[in-house]
């Protein structure tokens, strides 16, 4: 099967299209002729090696050669202890352990694939699972009339995130580079913020802060939350999430702030409800551009810029 492949850890350049074996499935496997792969920031820093944390289970040379998790395609096999799936089945989902998305075949684990809704193309069923995933959890709890700030709001998660707050009849802040400014107004975003021109630390205080790219310091990110408010970060470098960790929690508690990381559970419970939403029409999917299989490092380059505004596609069949 053709397959975009690296061996060692750096840009776009690393990456070379491929002839590989078709994978096996095991067991509790399903074997999946993937028809589209949607990026995710994690698959820009598992190229790169950076964050450090992005290296586990392979600290000098990548541990799986072939990325991409968020994969919706056609049940090609299934293994003797498969139940929920058959030969033919339509499905997506975030194969985030075995990755392997950016090939014409994947395995996947039973527990990390869900039916995909007919209304969905295999583009759309793509761009969900993660990125739902994060959006879902990095809002609950956000009700009407509280104010709510999104750091790296133009990408994926943050797409799914501002309509989720904005659905919950929040007053949202979007925050992200110039060039996204109009796309999350368009999402419905009350206001915007450009990084690069105004400190959002210093624009609050907000009752909820979810970031998308946490860099900054603890005491920062404290000041941009009210008393009684909530901070999450999912991702950023690993000098920012070990703080918040441990500083943060502990400043949290002492100022009567929520301060920490968000442990995002993966799997279908966790990004199917959204896919109920986007049928219905209450939430939007937008994909910024589609890549064919060959254009892999193109696509990766895109998001590795902060340019893609949502989503980014690479069409393999």
């Amino acid at each position: 099967m053709k397959a975009v492949v690296y061996d060692r850890y750096g840009g776009p350049e690393v990456l070379s299209v491929a002839q590989v074996p078709v994978p096996a499935p095991g067991p509790k496997q399903v074997l999946v002729q993937v028809h589209a792969t949607s990026l995710n920031l994690s698959d820009w820093e598992t190229l790169r090696g950076t964050p450090l944390y992005s290296r586990l289970g392979g600290l000098r040379a990548p541990r799986r050669p072939i990325l991409g998790s968020d994969i919706a395609g056609r049940v090609e096999a299934v293994g003797a202890e498969v139940t929920q799936f058959a030969p033919g089945d339509a499905v997506y989902g975030d194969n985030l352990m075995l990755k392997g998305g950016f090939a014409e075949y994947a395995v996947a684990p039973e527990s990390a694939l869900a039916h995909k809704p007919a209304e969905l193309s295999f583009a759309e069923a793509s761009a969900l699972p993660q990125a739902a995933a994060i959006a879902v959890q990095g809002t609950a709890g956000i009700a009407a009339g509280m104010s709510v700030l999104i750091n790296g709001a133009g990408g994926g998660s943050g797409m799914f995130a501002i309509q989720l707050a904005k659905n919950a009849g929040a007053r949202v802040t979007g925050v992200d580079n110039a060039a996204k400014l109009a796309f999350m107004q368009g999402l419905g975003a009350d206001a915007v913020l450009d990084y690069r021109v105004e400190d959002f630390t210093r624009t609050g205080p907000y009752d909820r802060v979810l970031d998308l790219v946490a860099y900054r310091s603890v005491f920062a990110y404290r000041r941009a939350v009210a008393r009684g408010g909530r901070y999450r970060c999912v991702g950023g470098t690993t000098r920012a999430l070990l703080r918040m960790t441990t500083l943060g929690v502990l400043t949290g508690l002492v100022t009567g702030r929520g301060l920490g990381v968000l442990a995002v559970k993966e799997g279908p419970a966790h990004f199917t409800p959204l896919a109920r939403e986007c049928v219905a029409g209450r939430v939007a999917i937008h994909i910024d551009r589609e890549f064919e299989l060959e254009e892999t490092a193109a696509a990766l380059a895109h998001v590795g810029a902060g340019r893609a505004l949502g989503k980014v596609v690479v069409r393999v069949r």
